[in-house]
């Protein structure tokens, strides 16, 4: 072999070397683009069709509140009951009331003039009747779902059904048809009319056409398929980008900037740190719960509740940041947040009504903190208010190690606050044991209230708190009939969404001023 063959060898290796490993990267890439970007198709069809579902559960438990109305048809309440439902339940644009199919008023006009309703375009499996109709009060040409029961349907925008964020990179559009007659009931784009006729596949199907990936997606039980679709340009200009940035770099390059920004975006993604982002730019709110007198009915204070907001408008469950707070260290931070937030929204409020308290939640960790009782004593006096305002909530897993936990319980007494076992009934629960807690409330889990009528525990958590002299709240009350069992065994206080759901401040002050 010659020199100059060898030297021809050796190149040829060495430029297959550094294209290869670059080609195959690119390759890979562009797999994984591709990959992502028909699972955010999927997704979004997900996502659309848990919201469809939302919104018709929504629209029946809509129909079910309003057909327990019992008084004249028509009439100025009835007219009142069924505009609370269009504006208590969000998805819902108006209620109708029918007699033999047609409507005679609605919650928008005391008289309807509305022609009667046609046979439904769709019967759910559960019995609901189902339109897609341009009928209405208003005299505009717009459609709208309509879901009825026997005496009254709810108008439904459709976009509502179609109301999703996408979280990806690329522009997706998604349209809802039904199933029995190719009704498009919401689009958020021009579907192209070939599309149609396939939308009758049992199985999910994907497809390209005309340069839009589309992904069909059956859902026979909602008598719906989902389409979504996205043009391909976007992904194959991508491609070529990547080609021209990365071949000219080199391996070496590449590899070291692919590393660096996978453990930046690894970083960025981890819970702890989208927790600790959330907390420092106090992305995390307080939701006031209200407390009632059971024997009054008027409110006497409110429970602070955590609540996060996800970028798109869904909160996140407390149990599971909470949680997160514990395992990895930033329970003490978060606290600090929801005390600070809780003198900031009520603070004003608490002043103006020193009757009333707030009731914010502790864990166990918080216990060992030496900054929270200097936090909360200093907070207290800029704002002025008494401590006996701010009561403190544990669960008896907080009070599983008397030794720890009796001094640092009794530091927060001395200096003035209430101390609210909460959960009570779902631990170490028994009168010896409750002997020995220094607290003021005891809170009777929801789960005793639900079974009020066929679990006798209730009973004794309550002689156990009278035994020990001890005011009693009652979570999680749904009915008047736990009301009056809960009031007439000697229950003083009650939360629950009876009296209302947990409300951010401004709507809590505004209920609470009409029920002091």
């Amino acid at each position: 072999m010659t020199t100059r063959h060898l030297v021809s060898l050796v190149t040829g290796v060495l430029i297959l070397s550094v294209l290869f490993p670059i080609g195959l990267s690119l390759w890979l890439a562009h797999r994984q683009v591709e990959k992502r970007f028909n699972e955010e198709l999927d997704i979004f069809s997900s996502r659309v069709a848990l919201r469809t579902e939302r919104v018709s559960d929504q629209a029946k438990a809509a129909l079910t509140h309003i057909a327990s109305f019992k008084g004249e048809s028509c009439s100025s309440a009835h007219l009142l009951a069924m505009r609370r439902v269009s504006y208590s339940f969000r998805y819902v644009q108006e209620v109708l009331y029918l007699k033999n199919s047609i409507p005679v008023c609605s919650s928008l006009e005391k008289e309807s003039h509305i022609p009667a309703f046609p046979p439904p375009m769709k019967i759910t499996r559960d019995g609901y009747r189902a339109w897609f109709t341009a009928q209405n009060d208003l005299g505009i040409k717009r459609y709208m779902a309509a879901l009825g029961s026997d005496s009254y349907i709810v108008m439904i925008d459709p976009a509502s059904f179609i109301d999703v964020i996408p979280f990806g990179a690329w522009p997706i559009d998604v349209a809802i048809i039904g199933r029995e007659r190719n009704t498009v009931v919401a689009s958020s784009g021009n579907l192209d009319p070939a599309i149609l006729p396939l939308i009758h596949h049992e199985t999910p199907l994907r497809l390209e056409n005309r340069g839009i990936q589309y992904a069909i997606h059956p859902f026979p039980e909602m008598g719906i398929t989902i389409v979504s679709w996205a043009p391909t340009a976007p992904l194959e200009r991508s491609w070529y980008r990547q080609a021209f940035i990365w071949l000219p770099a080199g391996i070496v390059t590449g590899l070291l900037a692919a590393a660096f920004i996978l453990r930046i975006l690894r970083r960025l993604q981890s819970p702890r740190h989208r927790l600790q982002d959330a907390i420092d730019n106090r992305e995390i709110n307080v939701h006031y719960q209200p407390i009632v007198s059971l024997s009054s009915g008027k409110i006497v204070g409110a429970e602070a509740l955590a609540r996060w907001q996800q970028a798109d408008g869904t909160f996140l469950s407390p149990e599971i940041f909470i949680a997160l707070a514990e395992q990895t260290g930033l329970t003490e931070p978060l606290t600090r947040l929801i005390i600070e937030t809780v003198f900031e929204d009520m603070g004003s409020w608490l002043k103006s009504h020193p009757e009333q308290h707030i009731s914010i939640n502790l864990e166990a960790s918080d216990l060992a903190s030496e900054t929270l009782p200097t936090l909360l004593s200093t907070l207290l006096n800029r704002s002025q208010i008494s401590p006996s305002q701010i009561a403190l909530e544990l669960t008896e897993r907080e009070f599983a190690d008397p030794k720890t936990s009796a001094p640092i319980v009794a530091r927060y007494r001395n200096a003035g606050h209430s101390i609210y076992i909460d959960d009570f009934g779902t631990g170490y629960s028994s009168l010896s044991y409750l002997q020995n807690l220094d607290v003021d409330v005891l809170k009777i889990d929801k789960s005793f209230v639900d079974a009020l009528e066929y679990k006798n525990v209730t009973p004794h958590i309550i002689e156990m708190a009278k035994t020990l002299k001890l005011k009693m709240v009652a979570e999680g009350i749904e009915t008047t009939r736990q009301e009056q069992w809960l009031r007439q065994h000697g229950v003083h206080y009650g939360q629950g969404w009876l009296y209302s759901k947990p409300l951010p401040a401004t709507a809590f002050i505004l209920w609470a001023e009409q029920r002091l």
